[in-house]
């Protein structure tokens, strides 16, 4: 191993991987907020006439493609790259948005919606996959930046997508019709983009990226009857990965947590705060900017001090801000509870993806993560559910509790699991 390659500490936020898989995200994100968020509920309602219920069935559909084929996505990639599972996923969400301006019909926006999520679904178990397998071969070890440097990307392009759609709407004058032509111009661009990823990142050092199109032990096992990989892969996974039990229910709960505020959080600022549009956008950004302005820099701390600090201190800071949250009534405090949160989550994101790469055996990365990342949003589905029954039925306060009762048993999991994973050793 070359000295140079020896003396790499952590990884290189601008590598040419962190750089394209950054504004993949960055693309994908502003795409899917742009869609679910600000334009299909209104276009199907207000233009087609299609009933709330049956809006609702159509974003569960994208959710259902988005969860249901990481996993295998995460296989697919180990098999053939990270070049043209991207690619050709990523083509998909291309078809949807373009089956989005011809749909007139309830049935065949929602088959968009269901290939929108089959086209997202690769997008999360590449990443850290990739991610994992740089940190792997660096000095540290570590991957707390580069997780933070991605989940900037995330929050970025959510946020930016809605506001720049209303924007263009409200005071471009731009109909529907040309969002959605905007939007395909988008999904293409970050087809081509993926076409820039490299097939396969080596496993011994830093950079060792292949872009062209050699052949790794990932395309070796591939080959021969599919079925027999498939049980290989299998086998493989239950052999190699040696985690505590308690990781599941804590996978499930730390996006358990976030569901359980996604749906009422818009409600609460206007029935419990009073809220103007404004002011609710000021709350946002109150929250959201903090976060995202803070997670590249809690990432590069996250690597130098670990993970364990930051994710103690964050879920207890969670606890106790969303506490906070349900019972304010006074907007000034509702904007310093809001950047609590905020900051809890910078603290969060980086440190909890770092942990997870941690347990991520070096077989099989991509299924696993697939794995992971499929029982994480589980937990998003669940929590709208609860939430909106805990809304009717308990109080406005009581999703809001039990988001930060959660948070209470997340730092207890996690301090279980790091104490199991030190007495093995």
């Amino acid at each position: 191993m070359s000295g140079k390659v020896a003396q790499r500490m952590h990884i290189n936020l601008a590598s040419p991987f962190i750089l394209e898989m950054w504004a993949i995200i960055f693309l994908v994100e502003f795409v899917k907020g742009s869609l679910l968020v600000a334009l299909l509920p209104v276009y199907m309602e207000n233009i087609l006439g299609i009933s709330v219920t049956v809006v609702g069935f159509a974003f569960a559909m994208q959710y259902l493609g988005d969860n249901l084929f990481r996993s295998p996505s995460g296989w697919v990639m180990e098999r053939i790259g990270y070049r043209w599972t991207m690619t050709g996923a990523l083509l998909l969400i291309l078809v949807a948005v373009g089956l989005i301006i011809y749909a007139k019909d309830a049935v065949w926006l929602s088959v968009a919606c269901l290939i929108l999520g089959i086209g997202t679904s690769p997008l999360w178990p590449c990443t850290m996959t990739g991610i994992t397998e740089l940190a792997g071969s660096t000095e540290s070890g570590s991957s707390g930046a580069a997780m933070g440097a991605v989940e900037m990307a995330s929050l970025a392009g959510t946020g930016i997508g809605p506001i720049v759609v209303n924007f263009l709407m409200d005071h471009g004058g731009q109909s529907y019709h040309s969002m959605f032509l905007v939007l395909m111009g988008c999904a293409a661009a970050v087809a081509a983009v993926a076409l820039l990823l490299p097939s396969r990142i080596g496993t011994h050092a830093p950079h060792a990226i292949v872009r062209g199109g050699g052949e790794g032990p990932a395309a070796v096992r591939g080959r021969g009857n599919p079925l027999e990989s498939l049980k290989r892969t299998f086998h493989q996974v239950r052999t190699t990965l040696k985690v505590s039990r308690l990781l599941f229910p804590a996978l499930f709960l730390q996006a358990f947590a976030i569901g359980l505020m996604t749906p009422v959080v818009t409600l609460f600022a206007r029935s419990e705060l009073h809220v103007t549009p404004n002011q609710f956008s000021l709350l946002l950004i109150a929250g959201g900017g903090i976060t995202v302005l803070a997670l590249i820099p809690a990432g590069k701390l996250v690597d130098r001090i670990g993970t364990t600090v930051f994710l103690n201190i964050g879920f207890l800071l969670a606890a106790g801000s969303l506490a906070f949250f349900s019972q304010v009534r006074w907007l000034p405090l509702a904007f310093v509870a809001v950047a609590l949160v905020g900051i809890s989550y910078a603290l969060i994101l980086p440190a909890w993806n770092a942990f997870l790469a941690k347990q991520v055996p070096k077989g099989e990365r991509g299924t696993v993560w697939g794995l992971f990342l499929t029982l994480q949003g589980s937990g998003m589905v669940a929590g709208p559910v609860i939430s909106g029954k805990l809304w009717d039925s308990v109080g406005h306060s009581t999703p809001f509790l039990a988001s930060a009762f959660v948070m209470v048993l997340l730092f207890g999991l996690h301090l279980l699991i790091v104490h199991r994973t030190k007495r093995k050793l």
